[in-house]
């Protein structure tokens, strides 16, 4: 059996997957793509088992633990990626950015950020500045 053929199928694959990990914006496809890189990594790990004819197997005993850990690591995500939509209502990764609470000028948020609302009045002309005691309609 020649090497390059499922060593060109691998680098393929493996560049699709990237692509989809630095172009997608849906959280899913990007653990897909991820998905596509490991399959990728795994092929290459059979082919060259069976190229060198390794009397261990050891190519493909280190395709099944990267098949487990593939099995955990969607697990894992996709749980996180239920979550995230279901608190904030999108798997957009740009939006999800977007939501992202910050303190200060630099982008770093604290938990006590959230409890503690800023009072921006001094920004807002002075005919819609409300005082503490009005309610807004």
């Amino acid at each position: 059996m020649h090497l390059v053929y499922p060593a060109v199928l691998a680098a393929l694959l493996f560049c699709t997957g990237l692509y989809g990990v630095l172009a997608r914006r849906n959280a899913i496809l990007v653990l897909m793509s991820v998905e596509l890189m490991l399959n990728a990594v795994n092929l290459n790990l059979v082919a060259f088992d069976a190229w060198l004819r390794d009397t261990l197997h050891a190519g493909q005993a280190l395709t099944l633990f990267t098949i487990a850990i593939a099995a955990a690591e969607i697990g894992i995500g996709l749980a996180i990626v239920l979550l995230v939509y279901r608190n904030r209502g999108t798997s957009d990764i740009d939006r999800l950015r977007a939501l992202a609470e910050t303190d200060g000028e630099d982008g770093t948020g604290t938990a006590d950020s959230a409890a503690a609302p800023a009072d921006n009045t001094a920004d807002a002309p002075a005919d819609t500045r409300l005082t503490r005691g009005e309610a807004t309609a």
